[in-house]
């Protein structure tokens, strides 16, 4: 149950850390690169037996460790685009609704037996999420983009991130027995680090502007947490073997609701009525989810 905890409170720092530093007018890309180099390095430091690059190339796990590492800052960077040009609440709701796709393959591919009260608590989770996201107002760059790119960011940011938790899931259940976690992460997060780097030189080239100091310390601070937030998730998988259907959508609930929580309590937003349905149904959702 830590371990759990651990996942859902690292990853609501992460968007409240998009929120407060948004204000600052920081370079997105920047921050995210150096949060992925710090990502490494904390994974360094959390191996007792630190594992050489080239032994890692023999693992079988590296290939998936290369397509997630790719996943992790695409997704990364999708999600700010989207966040910036249409709109927080669809981004969110499209990041949050993404728990069906893990769910599932739970179901089909591990044959995990699923009572009907569980269905129930993922039938709650959609209108959930709906509702707690939900802000009244139109897109933040209406007008400026393509029409379909209103559909398919969305789209792409859902699939993305629900095949990201799957591979995840899939990774712990074949090759990940614990010691091997943190190496497994180094190597996940280097591949996002090296993709990020050389977009990162292109981007410095190309605008002719360096990289502010305060994009460093700000991927610092978003690295560590980001590291233990999917340290935490591989940890409950592995503390609760066969009910990763319960372990990923309770994860992702309970940080929408938490997420919502703090926006109103700490940065005072108001929640609508609308707002304050979907909290509720969040905290059903979540109990069913996990009887």
């Amino acid at each position: 149950m830590l371990y759990l905890l651990g996942s859902i409170v690292f990853t609501t720092y992460l968007g409240i850390f998009f929120k407060v530093s948004g204000r600052y007018g920081l370079n997105t890309l920047h921050v995210i690169v150096f949060n992925y180099i710090t990502c490494v390095i904390v994974g360094f430091f959390m191996q007792p037996h630190a594992v050489a690059p080239a032994d890692m190339l023999q693992h079988p796990w590296m290939l998936w460790a290369v397509a997630m590492g790719v996943g992790f800052i695409t997704l990364f960077n999708l999600i700010g685009f989207s966040t910036q040009r249409i709109g927080i609440a669809v981004t969110s709701v499209a990041y949050k609704l993404s728990l069906i796709i893990p769910f599932a393959f739970s179901v089909f591919l591990f044959k995990e037996h699923i009572p009907a009260i569980k269905w129930g608590g993922i039938a709650l989770a959609v209108p959930a999420v709906i509702l707690t996201c939900y802000h009244s107002g139109g897109k933040s760059d209406a007008g400026k983009l393509p029409p379909w790119m209103y559909i398919v960011v969305p789209v792409i940011i859902f699939t993305g991130s629900g095949l990201l938790d799957t591979a995840i899931k899939y990774t712990e259940y074949h090759f990940l027995n614990g010691e091997n976690n943190d190496s497994f992460l180094v190597a996940a997060f280097g591949c996002a680090a090296i993709c990020g780097m050389v977009a990162l030189v292109f981007n410095i080239l190309s605008n002719k502007r360096g990289v502010a100091p305060a994009a460093v310390w700000a991927g610092v601070l978003l690295g560590v947490p980001n590291y233990f937030s999917i340290w935490c998730l591989v940890a409950a998988l592995q503390s609760y073997p066969g009910v990763s259907s319960v372990i990923i959508p309770v994860n992702n609930m309970a940080v929408v609701l938490l997420s919502a929580i703090i926006a109103w309590f700490f940065f005072r937003e108001k929640l609508s009525l609308v707002n304050w349905t979907g909290i509720a149904l969040a905290l059903i959702s979540i109990a069913l989810i996990a009887i």
